[in-house]
């Protein structure tokens, strides 16, 4: 009996390593799910790739609205089945500075998005993963979860609750047969790192990335740092007190506001 075609599930789709992993997938025989508030980027990147119309799906939805994102995703579960894989990738970034009134509205965006949107993503799928005793929910984090960096406060602050919801919710489905992963990027080439205005480090391309992850998924790794540079940098990182990591980063420029 021949097994069906594997699903994955992709959030924040339409560009960067959600774009990269949704081709990777491809390559490697997936069906995909592929979601975004931009549906038409995809749709237009499909086709222009020469996708078999039956190989996949896209749906449009914002991951910080809840109702929206549940919507895709029961969508989803309808017209293609449950998914194999579910990729919480779709995230945001903006430089924040406290002392500003409407940096807090900045920082529950990033949050809205990073860490509702996340759980949100999930949500739809865990009840059924659980019934049919398998399944992979995949969070995006990144090293910037690891220790804060100057006017990064908003993303370091959700991409380290990312980490800790994972490992939460990793420990809630232990037994279940559904499995929670973490892939922590370092310094990825993508629209959001090109904005970055200082050094980084270890800097991959997208595809290479994409690759690194699928394979760290499909062997079910519940934590990954990528790359491998970068995982050496995140065990050092807590191990540095703080007296040192204050001296370290007062040589760097620190994120802009809103950038």
């Amino acid at each position: 009996m021949l097994r069906p075609t594997p699903l994955v599930f992709i959030t924040g789709a339409s560009s960067g390593i959600g774009l990269a992993l949704a081709l990777r997938y491809h390559q490697a025989g997936f069906h995909l799910a592929l979601v975004a508030r931009r549906s038409e980027v995809i749709q237009t990147w499909a086709t222009e790739l020469g996708l078999a119309p039956d190989s996949y799906s896209v749906y449009s939805a914002d991951v910080a609205d809840t109702d929206s994102i549940v919507a895709a995703a029961q969508s989803c579960i309808a017209q293609q089945g449950l998914p194999d894989v579910v990729i919480a990738n779709a995230g945001i970034s903006i430089g924040i500075d406290s002392a500003h009134r409407e940096d807090m509205d900045a920082m529950a965006q990033v949050f809205a998005t990073n860490n509702i949107g996340l759980a949100a993503s999930f949500h739809p799928f865990i009840q059924a993963m659980r019934v049919r005793g398998g399944g992979q929910l995949v969070g995006i984090a990144s090293v910037a979860g690891i220790r804060g960096l100057p006017g990064h406060a908003a993303y370091c602050a959700s991409k380290a609750a990312v980490i800790s919801y994972c490992e939460a919710l990793r420990g809630e489905l232990r037994g279940t047969g559904v499995q929670v992963i973490t892939i922590a990027p370092g310094y990825v080439d993508t629209p959001l790192t090109r904005k970055n205005r200082y050094p980084m480090p270890f800097l991959m391309p997208a595809a290479a990335f994409a690759d690194q992850a699928y394979k760290a998924i499909a062997t079910g790794t519940s934590y990954r740092v990528i790359p491998w540079q970068m995982g050496v940098v995140s065990r050092i990182m807590p191990l540095i007190p703080n007296a040192l990591w204050d001296r370290i980063l007062a040589r760097q420029p620190r994120k802009h506001r809103g950038a």
